[in-house]
């Protein structure tokens, strides 16, 4: 397995994007300095950088420390198990609920990653429903097994909470396992001693190209 595909690798490239968010927070701390209008500002010019600031700022620690572990974890299965569309995935999550949010969602500053985790929650939940490959299955069940909640917190609950980016999020996750569930490269199939093959490693069921159906005959 390439390097960059090991889970090892996977862990440490979202723990760096998780070091930011909490470098960003831990900024806004220490100055005293407030990028709440780094968020989306729905239907508005000044809030269209939102779309890919927003999910950098966060307004509590309660905002950061809830966001942190299902971004950890998710995004780390993520980058593990759909190697080839993974950043296609991030790409279109990020984008695809920042837009959302920017039409359509109550007119106030929405921010956190909280449309990241809904968003790849979503991927590798309809994206385990789509393949039907071992691994992808796995990934959906431990990732609903711990966060399936999530399937929820789409709809309105608190007032305070932005609803809106969990929604858009799972509708662009959900979009983009549709879009990619024939991009990756299933894991090989597990070929066991006593299968039969032939001598040049061939299935032996697979019909011999000389003889054909002859022996019908």
């Amino acid at each position: 397995m390439n390097k960059n595909n090991s889970l090892r690798a996977c862990i440490t490239l979202v723990a760096s994007f998780v070091a930011l968010i909490w470098a960003v927070h831990l900024f806004c701390v220490v100055t005293g300095v407030d990028l709440y209008w780094l968020g989306v500002l729905p239907r508005s010019i000044s809030g269209l950088p939102g779309i890919v600031t927003g999910p950098l700022i966060h307004g509590s620690w309660q905002h950061l420390v809830g966001n942190t572990l299902p971004i950890l974890l998710l995004g780390s299965f993520l980058l593990y198990g759909y190697p080839r569309t993974r950043w296609w995935a991030l790409a279109g999550i990020w984008l695809g609920s920042g837009v959302g949010v920017w039409l359509f969602a109550r007119s106030s500053y929405h921010l956190g990653a909280s449309g990241l985790t809904h968003g790849i929650f979503f991927y590798l939940f309809i994206g385990g429903i789509l393949r039907r490959d071992k691994r992808s299955a796995a990934l959906l069940m431990v990732a609903f097994y711990m966060y399936g909640g999530m399937l929820l917190t789409i709809f309105p609950q608190d007032p305070s909470v932005s609803f809106e980016s969990h929604f858009f999020g799972a509708l662009a996750g959900g979009a983009c396992a549709w879009l990619f569930s024939r991009k990756d490269p299933k894991p090989p199939r597990r070929r066991y001693s006593w299968e039969g093959r032939s001598a040049s490693g061939e299935d032996d069921e697979e019909e011999d190209p000389i003889i054909g159906d002859q022996w019908k005959q």
